[in-house]
């Protein structure tokens, strides 16, 4: 998988995509927004595979509206004065899309393909507006990094925005299941978007510092050691995705596959971590015979049809 692309590369996909606008704007959209998908997280694309396809799409338009941020922080070669004023038309054009009432108006308006159909997802599953802005105020932190205290430091003031509210996202996508209610999906996608995160801050604790960040809390540091404070935040992500497991019929039950294999391949990212005792030294990352194995074995028909493009 390309992990990333350049600011050329976004800048011809989106000429494609108005080109190939022709009155079907969202299938096209959708199309798009699965080519980031696929080139960015291979992990993610296998498990959103067995999502029924309408959900899929609304997920792969999602993705799409939280890369495209982060590669401005992360990736595109701008200062922090450019990065900073990117994010902030793009917020612009986030609540302007919303005012708007179908992708075709806010393409032909100016507002960006991505925000053209992750808007038209957010109106239509009806996910609160100020969720966005949340995961853009984290985003506009990892421009100008700060040290986080303690665990709890860290999820109020990064982990929410980053990750908790992108469940939150996907929880209105997902639905909810019989006799659940929208809180109860809240709580169980908060603590599997918290795991997921904390299992990528321990993968990527040497990258993180080329950049001048440390999202590991900087009391375990100081007291015990980076591999130590690496070691807490892996147990305490293995809790939740044990908790997020135990708790997913809170999701429509079209949906508990794909949640079920998106915590397993995780999970065994975070054991690789564990039982690595939290070397830093090594990005950590799980072969794709051990993800096929906690993928569902009795829909493994889906994936070729999937590297063929066709859902």
């Amino acid at each position: 998988m390309n992990a990333s692309w350049t600011m050329q590369r976004w800048s011809a996909l989106d000429q494609r995509v108005l080109r190939a606008s022709d009155g079907s704007e969202l299938p096209c959209l959708c199309r798009s927004a699965r080519t980031v998908l696929r080139s960015f997280s291979s992990s993610f694309f296998l498990v959103t595979r067995f999502l029924p396809a309408h959900k899929r799409e609304r997920v792969e338009l999602i993705y799409a509206a939280v890369r495209y941020p982060d590669e401005i922080v992360d990736t595109f070669p701008l200062s922090s004065e450019e990065k900073h004023r990117a994010l902030r038309t793009w917020q612009e054009s986030y609540d302007r899309g919303l005012a708007m009432a179908d992708p075709g108006t806010r393409l032909g308006a100016g507002v960006p393909w991505i925000l053209a159909g992750f808007t038209e997802v957010v109106r239509e599953c009806d996910i609160p507006a100020e969720h966005y802005h949340a995961f853009l105020d984290a985003m506009r932190q990892d421009i100008e990094p700060r040290v986080f205290r303690d665990l709890d430091d860290l999820i109020e003031r990064y982990i929410y925005g980053s990750a908790v509210v992108v469940g939150y996202f996907l929880a209105h996508v997902y639905g909810t299941g019989s006799g659940a209610a929208m809180a109860d999906a809240y709580a169980c996608s908060a603590n599997l978007g918290i795991a997921l995160q904390l299992t990528n801050f321990c993968r990527d604790v040497t990258e993180d510092r080329t950049r001048g960040r440390l999202y590991i809390p900087i009391d375990v540091v100081r007291a015990r050691g980076l591999e130590e404070a690496v070691m807490e935040l892996a147990r305490d992500a293995e809790k939740r995705y044990r908790k997020a497991a135990d708790s997913l019929g809170v999701f429509a039950e079209d949906t508990r596959p794909a949640i079920r294999a998106c915590i397993d391949v995780y999970r065994l990212l975070n054991r690789r971590i564990l039982q690595a005792r939290g070397d830093t030294r090594i990005r950590h990352s799980v072969p794709a015979a051990e993800k096929f194995s906690a993928l569902p074995p009795g829909k493994y028909w889906r994936l070729p049809l999937a590297y063929l493009g066709a859902i």
